[in-house]
């Protein structure tokens, strides 16, 4: 089974796109959508809910907004209860069209190889950024080297949302953490990246070019609280 996990915070105009490239990309594949609203106020949850009325869909949401880190827990904690398996697999992606799904089934195959988790990486050879700020390029570049050197993490991205998890990975953090996420912020991609690489999975990037034209409006990503939240992070993190 194929599970495509996405939060969602006011991406009412990114829907539609969003919806169209999502069932181009998995023709032929049986996926259960998995969208957790994070206090939207644009009437995100009825446009998902329409645009995907043929799909296995579902939308989840206490109507408050908590960051990312809390929507990809939720998600994930969804999943694992939807599903028994150890042979699942887990996309997560970004709702605002940056996300190349044209690499996603080149994701998949490598998955399928045996890789417990693969990432999409703008910095692997042959990835990039498409009209990027320069701020955002150059706190993405620091906080990865910084996190790289403190951690010892040999993987080039960190905090991408685009990824492709094996549903045993999961369930193997959560037991040895207690928990999958608890950052509620943009961090909780390296926080169960580096859960991952403490529970010796194997892991794999492909490159990808980031495209920030394709996104209609505003990055929800705050630069001046993210990058506080990264020396946080640096100076508290107790994961085991």
């Amino acid at each position: 089974m194929l599970y495509i996990l996405i939060p969602v915070y006011n991406e009412a105009d990114n829907l539609k796109t969003l919806h169209d490239n999502l069932i181009q990309a998995m023709e032929g594949q049986e996926v259960t959508y998995v969208f957790v609203d994070d206090g939207s106020a644009d009437n995100s949850p009825k446009i998902i809910a329409n645009l995907f009325v043929n799909q296995k869909c579902y939308v989840l949401g206490d109507g408050s907004n908590h960051g990312p880190g809390y929507s990809f827990n939720m998600g994930f904690e969804h999943i694992l209860k939807l599903d028994d398996s150890d042979s699942s697999t887990v996309i997560t992606i970004e709702a605002d069209n940056t996300s190349d799904l044209k690499i996603l089934k080149h994701m998949l195959g490598i998955s399928a190889m045996g890789y417990d988790l693969v990432l999409a990486s703008v910095y692997a050879q042959g990835g990039g950024f498409d009209k990027t700020s320069f701020m955002r390029k150059v706190l993405s570049s620091v906080a990865n080297l910084l996190l790289r050197f403190i951690f010892d993490i040999k993987v080039q991205t960190l905090s991408s949302f685009y990824r492709v998890y094996h549903i045993s990975l999961l369930r193997k953090i959560k037991a040895a953490q207690g928990s999958l996420i608890i950052e509620p912020g943009f961090l909780c991609m390296i926080e169960i990246l580096i859960k991952a690489i403490k529970a010796q999975a194997q892991i794999i990037e492909v490159p990808m070019v980031l495209y920030s034209a394709r996104r209609k409006g505003k990055s929800k990503m705050k630069l001046i609280s993210t990058s506080f939240s990264y020396v946080r992070f640096l100076l508290t993190n107790k994961i085991k």
